[in-house]
């Protein structure tokens, strides 16, 4: 239960993050076009990518990249929860349910 009430919480408060007050600093953000856009930030621990990229993959590769759904812009990845993570990055404390925010703060 108390789990629960931390993830509302930490959404409640990454939900007033804004990109612009958001400090992106040496993070890499890329777009590609496709049905949906494929977005990834690349910070030089890891990666926080869209649903199009495999953590199976990541995991082969030994990759630390966690995964969040349902986003159109680099914005809307702080806000939404963490779905899937990589055994890299676990092993820098990604967690699922974090936010973005909170997973790009552990792969900057």
């Amino acid at each position: 239960m108390m789990k629960v009430i931390g993830v509302a919480v930490s959404l409640f408060i990454a939900g007033n993050v804004h990109a612009e007050s958001f400090d992106w600093g040496a993070l890499k953000l890329s777009r590609i076009e496709l049905q949906l856009p494929l977005l990834t930030v690349q910070g030089e621990n890891g990666l926080l990518a869209c649903g199009y990229v495999d953590v199976d993959t990541c995991n082969k590769t030994g990759e630390a990249c966690a995964i969040v759904s349902g986003v159109r812009t680099h914005d809307d990845m702080l806000v939404k929860p963490v779905l899937a993570v990589s055994n890299a990055a676990r092993l820098l404390g990604v967690e699922l349910g974090m936010t973005g925010t909170q997973a790009l703060e552990l792969l900057r």
